[in-house]
């Protein structure tokens, strides 16, 4: 599946505000041009044109979806356009197949293994091509990360590492097992704006950011919601 850049389009891509990387994705929206909002209530998703499941901890996450009653509101969108990517954590809750765990949204066909490289110690930093993102190599953060072990015929592989899937997506759903907004690359934030039939300001995503401050996120973190 290609993705087409729609000029004009109004739209929002919100972060799910209930736990985890949620302050690092709206810092790379940020400098992409892209509006953003934090959302946890069922009133916040209603404009939203993409959705960004952070990492976390995905039986936390599973857990608050349930208690502020979101899960039902999260598939509604998604029928209806809203995009959605999950990272390492949001991927997980994304999957219709989790070995030895049941699985929370369902919205990829795929399985899905949790904590597959082992404890946080295990945790690594590594870069690939990801062609359909970018002609730049990209770089990846894994932490604590998931392996996605096969997918079904109508999702594409975006990226193969050894014996698994570390990105793939559908024709509404991008998962990544790894932590791009723990980079300075912005090239995934694009893909999936474009995904979303958004216009990032930035055309030159796919090279890292030199100069950015990886802590340059806590900024937002101080921006009352």
């Amino acid at each position: 599946m290609s993705v087409h850049l729609v000029k004009n389009t109004p739209g929002v891509i919100g972060v799910l505000d209930l736990q985890g990387g949620v302050h690092e994705h709206l810092e790379h929206l940020e400098r992409l041009g892209i509006p953003y909002a934090k959302v946890k209530q069922p009133a916040d998703f209603t404009d939203l044109a993409g959705l960004i499941i952070p990492g976390g901890e995905s039986t936390c996450l599973a857990r608050l979806l349930k208690i502020f009653e979101l899960k039902e509101v999260i598939l509604q969108h998604c029928s209806r356009g809203m995009k959605i990517w999950g990272t390492c954590a949001g991927a997980i809750l994304l999957a219709n197949r989790v070995v030895g765990d049941q699985p929370c949204l369902g919205l990829i066909d795929m399985e899905i293994e949790r904590n597959s490289f082992g404890s946080q110690l295990d945790s690594f930093k590594s870069e690939a091509l990801i062609e359909a993102v970018s002609a730049d190599l990209i770089p990846l953060t894994f932490i604590r990360a998931p392996k996605i072990l096969r997918v079904g015929s109508d999702v594409q592989v975006l990226l193969r590492m050894e014996d698994y899937i570390a990105a793939a997506e559908n024709e509404g759903i991008l998962v990544t097992v790894f932590h791009p907004e723990l980079t300075g690359c912005l090239a995934l934030h694009r893909y999936f704006a474009l995904k979303c039939g958004l216009s990032p300001a930035v055309e030159n995503a796919s090279a890292v950011n030199r100069d950015w401050d990886n802590v340059s996120w806590m900024k937002l973190a101080r921006i009352a919601s």
